[in-house]
């Protein structure tokens, strides 16, 4: 059992019959009254993302996770395919399980998260920045670059995002993968 001192991103905990992940966490100590934490918890099985607030002190139930890499493949009616590299075993993801799954390019590794004791997928960590070729774009117009001015692109996943309007067709771009936004433009 652990307490609110070991709550961190990325910690995985039972909590409510379900399997939660820690997706942001801020210990607070207010002048009046004792200190707690509020936290943001995401569930594994649902992908539902809750407030949550834990008095300080109060114990928790760490779930033990292993970390392996393994390579997307494809997507089918299942889910999302993945092979592992070193045994080249092929896992299955549902794609409820994979946040902004549709900047997943075929051959992008990942690290999926396997419950210890089960042995099963809880979810998968992208890579935080993932490199796309931009497929579909408008022409940016000369003279709109007074403020920070964005039009929307398609990358080559099908994914839409913004990007900054001296983007253009064919530009190789980087984006963050936990909040879809444009990093910058990757020289070949």
């Amino acid at each position: 059992m652990a307490s609110t001192s070991d709550i961190k991103n990325g910690l995985c905990m039972n909590y409510n019959h379900d399997v939660y992940k820690v997706v942001e966490f801020l210990h607070v100590k207010p002048g009046k009254g004792p200190a707690f934490v509020r936290t943001k918890l995401k569930s594994l099985t649902n992908g539902k993302v809750i407030d949550n607030t834990f008095p300080s002190g109060h114990k928790i139930d760490v779930v033990r996770v292993e970390r392996k890499t393994f390579q997307y493949l494809y997507p089918d009616e299942m889910g999302f395919n993945f092979m592992d590299n070193e045994t080249y075993d092929q896992v299955n993801i549902q794609k409820e399980m994979i946040d902004n799954s549709d900047l997943l390019k075929e051959g992008s590794v990942v690290e999926i998260l396997f419950h210890s004791e089960k042995g099963v997928p809880l979810t998968i960590d992208m890579p935080q920045y993932i490199k796309l070729r931009v497929t579909y774009t408008e022409p940016g117009v000369r003279g709109n670059t007074a403020t920070n001015v964005s039009k929307p692109a398609t990358v080559e996943t099908g994914a839409e995002i913004k990007v900054p309007i001296f983007i253009n067709e064919g530009d190789l771009i980087k984006i963050d993968s936990a909040s879809r936004a444009y990093v910058e433009r990757v020289k070949e």
